[in-house]
């Protein structure tokens, strides 16, 4: 038995900059036609949720109208930065209530043939919040009893780039702290596969004998002057086929009714990337 996720990414939707919402539409469509088995955005489903409440429930009404079953977990856009990094959002108690009341959880696992999903929410990780505490016990606890199945780990922000003890602190990767709590949780088992997005680029490479595929974003990409070339820059998702023996394949689908929009075009919604240039 195959099970079929469709990993989808960063498609910051908002009724207030809706530039990036016909992308959206057409997954949707594309999504409806391939009927996997289960929807999962891994964050920023919305141009800005952590101070507009209005673009989560926008969001919410456009996930629910794909019609299959979808699940989600929080990006910096939709709750705010992780407090370490001294954002101008910084991800706090209220913003996060905000998610858990018009998303849903932002941290769950689900059980299909052969594998635990395990999906968190990378800005809790370190926050100091209660709810730190406890999602690390979840992990730990989920890890602990995924009585043989392989595990795959959904986060918004990539551990790493090339080694695990790689300490950037520009917000595109996991802090070196919270990595380090996030991996001790999961214990010498550890997971078979951590998928993420946040960088708007697909990627699929292995680090200390773990697969990490980066999913790309729906809604733009972000230039090369701006960001280095990790992987490849498109306009789409991921499927993830999850073998009951425990294996997978993760494919790279791009539709060809989705456009390749450059986030350079559109500076009505996040400002000059000059003024950001990293």
């Amino acid at each position: 038995m195959i099970f079929r996720i469709a990993q989808i990414s960063d498609t910051h939707l908002s009724p207030r900059e809706p530039a990036f919402e016909a992308n959206f539409v057409a997954l949707a469509a594309h999504l409806r036609r391939s009927k996997p088995d289960l929807v999962i955005n891994t964050g920023d489903l919305t141009v800005d949720g952590a101070d507009h409440e209005a673009d989560l429930v926008h969001a919410r009404a456009l996930h629910d109208a794909i019609g299959l079953p979808w699940k989600a977990i929080p990006g910096n856009h939709d709750v705010g930065e992780n407090r370490e990094l001294e954002d101008r959002q910084p991800f706090d108690e209220a913003r996060r209530n905000r998610w858990l009341a018009t998303i849903g959880p932002d941290f769950w696992s689900l059980d299909v043939p052969g594998w635990r999903l395990l999906a968190i929410n990378s800005q809790l990780l370190g926050s100091g919040l209660a709810a730190d505490a406890e999602q690390t016990a979840f992990i730990d606890d989920a890890v602990g009893g995924a009585a043989g199945r392989s595990i795959l780990l959904m986060i918004h922000k990539p551990l790493c780039d090339v080694g695990l003890e790689d300490y950037p602190r520009n917000g595109r990767f996991v802090t070196l702290d919270p990595r380090r709590t996030l991996l001790r949780a999961l214990g010498a088992r550890g997971a078979t596969t951590i998928a993420c997005g946040h960088v708007h680029q697909f990627r699929d490479h292995v680090v200390a004998g773990v697969r990490h595929v980066w999913a790309p974003s729906s809604a733009f990409i972000l230039p090369a002057w701006f960001q280095p070339t990790f992987g490849e820059r498109a306009a789409g998702y991921v499927e993830h086929a999850l073998n009951g023996d425990g294996t997978a394949t993760a494919t790279l689908i791009a539709p060809e009714t989705m456009r390749l929009l450059d986030i350079a075009d559109h500076p009505e919604v996040y400002g000059q990337l000059a003024r950001k240039r990293v």
